[in-house]
């Protein structure tokens, strides 16, 4: 019975932990890989030299007319 609530106890463990374990940037919009998918746009570089992949909704918008 001990062995089978470890077992339990250990797996549910493990389910909590994030697979991959992407790091987050751009204000948590982003995530840092080494190649973005096709509906996602490199805005800045991350801290570990991969490419923060944003989505174009997150991105700031280019100001056309400065003042």
């Amino acid at each position: 019975m001990k062995l089978l609530l470890l077992t339990l106890a250990a797996l549910l463990l493990l389910s909590q932990l994030t697979p991959g374990g992407t790091q987050k940037c751009w204000n948590l919009h982003g995530r840092c890989r080494q190649k973005c998918s096709r509906r996602e746009r490199v805005y800045i570089y991350c801290t570990n030299n991969k490419l923060c992949c944003v989505k174009p909704k997150f991105q700031p918008r280019e100001q056309l007319w400065p003042f």
